[in-house]
């Protein structure tokens, strides 16, 4: 059975690679980890659609270069502290200077996880603005499409009928979801289906460099932060995005300010869920466990945010996909 061992010097739970032949089932920790990234995944998209929509917040890459910077500065502090680890065997007299923290050759080796990273947060962030939240939600779900392709390129993954015929019924329902989508803007559909391929690129990146690495869950967000900070920084000051915020009229706004520290922490939360539970379990998993909380999503973005009237195809659209992805729960849980 796959394991989610627990570091030497904390409580927090980190990944150990699975192989080959437990790929196919998952085990009670994992339906841990995959819960617990729908937790967090929901509340981070309403967090950030408030930002970028409610208080009209003009730096969508501002707020992912804040969530990074936050995600180091736990992450240090928790090291510092001896809560986490950023290995999976960290000797215990190991120092908390920042050169030493990750050995330079396997922060390099983690540079096309990073890059992907980066690549996949900044798109992400950038697809929320455009599209209401029910209708992101249906876009997003063709992920699986592209996440199984990168997986069988990458690695050669393949998947039985069962999954192949989840993720079938997983489209369908995203098509006929959005069909009546009167607010269609090409811009942002792009941007949503760019997002789509990103993600796929990134998660196979995590279930690859995270097997090869020796960083646990932990070590590989460290190295993101680390790489991908100081690129981000350097873009949104050449961009002008530094100075926007800082004449931002809602800057100094109690709401806008709790808004974007609950932002922060969900996001820190939810990268460590992601590689928890593409380690864990797959990245095609991890795909499929984003589109069971888009129930959740729809739901309060319908409330929170406004979105698409009342229709029955997309009713029956929105249907299907979660039909699909218990489908393809119900496939792993039974190893099928």
């Amino acid at each position: 059975m796959a394991s989610v061992e627990t570091s030497k010097n904390g409580a927090l739970p980190v990944s150990n690679p699975r192989s080959s032949k437990e790929n196919s089932i998952m085990t009670k920790k994992g339906a841990y980890a995959a819960i617990s990234y729908m937790a967090c995944a929901v509340l981070l998209v309403m967090f950030n659609k408030a930002a970028l929509s409610s208080y009209h917040f003009p730096c969508a890459n501002v707020i992912t270069l804040f969530q990074m910077i936050c995600s180091c500065l736990f992450l240090y502090a928790l090291r510092c502290w001896k809560v986490i680890s950023f290995t999976l065997d960290e000797p215990q007299s190991m120092d908390n200077h920042l050169a030493t923290l990750v050995p330079l050759k396997t922060m390099l080796n983690t540079l096309p996880l990073a890059l992907s990273y980066l690549v996949y947060m900044l798109v992400s962030m950038e697809s929320v603005r455009g599209v209401n939240v029910p209708m992101y939600t249906t876009l997003r779900r063709t992920t699986v499409a592209f996440t199984m392709l990168v997986e069988y390129i990458l690695a050669g993954q393949k998947h039985s009928l069962y999954v192949v015929g989840s993720v079938g019924i997983i489209i369908v329902g995203a098509v006929i979801a959005g069909s009546r989508d009167l607010s269609y803007d090409f811009y942002s559909y792009a941007v949503v289906f760019i997002s789509n391929i990103s993600t796929a690129i990134y998660l196979a990146c995590i279930a690859r460099v995270g097997k090869s690495s020796g960083l646990n869950s932990f070590g590989l967000m460290w190295c993101n932060g680390v790489i991908c900070g100081p690129i981000l920084l350097l873009w949104t000051y050449i961009r002008g995005d530094l100075e926007m915020t800082i004449s931002f009229p809602y800057l100094f706004s109690y709401g806008f300010q709790a808004v974007m520290l609950l932002s922060c922490i969900m996001a820190f939360l939810l990268n460590y869920s992601v590689f928890l539970n593409t380690t864990v379990n797959s990245a095609l998993t991890q795909t499929i466990c984003g589109n069971l909380k888009d129930l959740f999503t729809i739901s309060f973005g319908w409330v929170l945010f406004g979105g698409l009237p009342f229709d029955l195809l997309n009713v029956v659209g929105q249907s299907l996909g979660f039909l699909g992805s218990c489908l393809y729960a119900y496939c792993k849980l039974r190893g099928k």
